[in-house]
C-alpha cells in the first residue's frame, strides 16, 4: 500500500484509447488509483452516448477517467506530450503530488510506421524515436527520484517486444525504437540487481496475437485487420496484472508475451474468452521461442567503467 494513500497508485502513460485505456480501467478495478495520461483531452460530460468507442478519437484521457469514476474507481487525468521532457516531468511529479506515491508505471505511448527504410521519411523516423525510446527514457528518469524517496519499491511495465531478428523485417525504423525500449528494460533491470534494489522490477510485455486497438480496427486505422484475427485488449491487461502480482525475481528484466506469461504464471490454458469474434482462432504472430541474450562470459566484463563518477 502507498504510505500516504489507501490505494496503490498507477501511472499509465498513453491511456486515451485501446490497450492503454483497458490497462487503466483494469488497474482501477483491481484497487489502484490510476493517473490516466495522454495528449487527447475532452469535455467528457458532453459525450453521448457514453462510453465512446474505445478505439476512436472520441476516447480521451477525460472519458477514460469518467469511465473509471462511474464504475466506482479512483482516477485523475494529466495531459502530457512525451516528446517534451518538461511535460513528462510535470506528469510524474503531478502524479506524486496528487496521490503521495507512485507504485506502478506503465509506458504504453507509441508512434508506429511499418514500412521499408526507403519508404520511411526521416521525420517519421524521428517522431518514433521521440515517442518510443526517448519518451520512455524521460519518463523513467523523472520517476527514479520518486522511487528512491519511497525506498525503491515500485514496478515498471514497458510495452516493447522480446528481441529477435524477424521483428526487424519490413519495419526497421519502428523496430529500432521498440527494441531500444527492450534494451532499456534489460539494462535498468541489471542496475536494480547490481544496486541491491530487490523491491524494484522492470518488465517488457508484447502481444502474442494481434489486439483490437485504434491501430487495427479504429475508425482512423490505415489498414484494418480482420476482426477474426484479433484478441480483446483484456488479455494484455490481465497479463500485466499477473506480472504485478509476481515476485520481482520472476519479472525483473523479463521480455515476455501476454499469452506466454499467463500460461506460465497465471494458469491460463484456454484463451477463447479473449477472442474478439466468438469461435474465432486468432493466429499467433510471435515466435514460439526467443533467443537467449546472455553470452558465455555474461558476468566477466572486466573493470567496470562509470563515466558519471569518473574524473573528467
Amino acid at each position: 500500500m502507498s504510505p500516504n494513500n489507501k490505494k496503490r497508485v498507477a501511472l499509465v502513460v498513453g491511456a486515451s484509447r485501446g490497450m492503454g485505456r483497458q490497462i487503466a480501467i483494469d488497474l482501477a478495478r483491481n484497487g489502484y488509483a490510476v493517473v490516466v495520461t495522454g495528449k487527447s483531452v475532452s469535455d467528457a460530460s458532453k459525450v453521448t452516448p457514453f462510453p465512446p468507442n474505445p478505439d476512436s478519437d472520441e476516447s480521451t484521457t477525460s472519458t477514460v477517467v469518467r469511465e473509471i469514476l462511474e464504475a466506482g474507481g479512483e482516477a485523475h487525468a494529466i495531459a502530457v506530450d512525451v516528446r517534451d521532457a518538461v511535460s513528462v516531468k510535470r506528469m510524474v511529479d503531478g502524479t506524486v503530488e496528487k496521490y503521495g506515491s507512485l507504485d506502478v508505471l506503465v509506458y504504453n505511448s507509441g508512434a508506429i510506421w511499418w514500412a521499408a527504410i526507403e519508404d520511411t521519411p526521416l521525420k517519421r523516423f524521428q517522431l518514433m524515436q521521440k515517442v518510443n525510446p526517448e519518451g520512455l527514457y524521460a519518463t523513467i528518469q523523472a520517476a527514479l527520484p520518486h522511487f528512491k524517496a519511497q525506498g525503491w519499491k515500485a514496478r515498471i511495465i514497458v510495452v516493447s517486444p522480446p528481441i529477435y531478428s524477424r521483428f526487424f523485417r519490413g519495419k526497421t525504423a519502428y523496430a529500432m525504437g521498440k527494441v531500444g525500449m527492450s534494451v532499456l528494460t534489460k539494462g535498468l533491470a541489471m542496475d536494480f540487481e547490481r544496486q541491491g534494489r530487490k523491491d524494484m522490477a522492470i518488465t517488457s510485455i508484447w502481444p502474442a496475437a494481434a489486439l483490437a486497438s485504434a491501430a487495427t480496427i479504429g475508425p482512423s486505422a490505415k489498414s484494418k485487420a480482420d476482426p477474426r484475427e484479433l484478441r480483446k485488449a483484456t488479455v494484455f491487461s490481465d497479463a500485466i496484472l499477473a506480472m504485478l502480482a509476481a515476485p520481482t525475481s520472476v519479472v525483473n528484466g523479463l521480455l515476455d508475451l501476454d499469452e506466454d506469461f499467463l500460461k506460465r504464471h497465471a494458469g491460463v490454458t484456454n484463451f477463447d474468452k479473449y477472442n474478439l469474434v466468438e469461435g474465432a482462432n486468432p493466429r499467433r504472430i510471435m515466435p514460439a521461442e526467443f533467443p537467449d541474450l546472455r553470452v558465455k562470459e555474461q558476468d566477466d566484463e572486466g573493470k567496470r567503467i562509470d563515466l558519471a563518477k569518473a574524473k573528467l
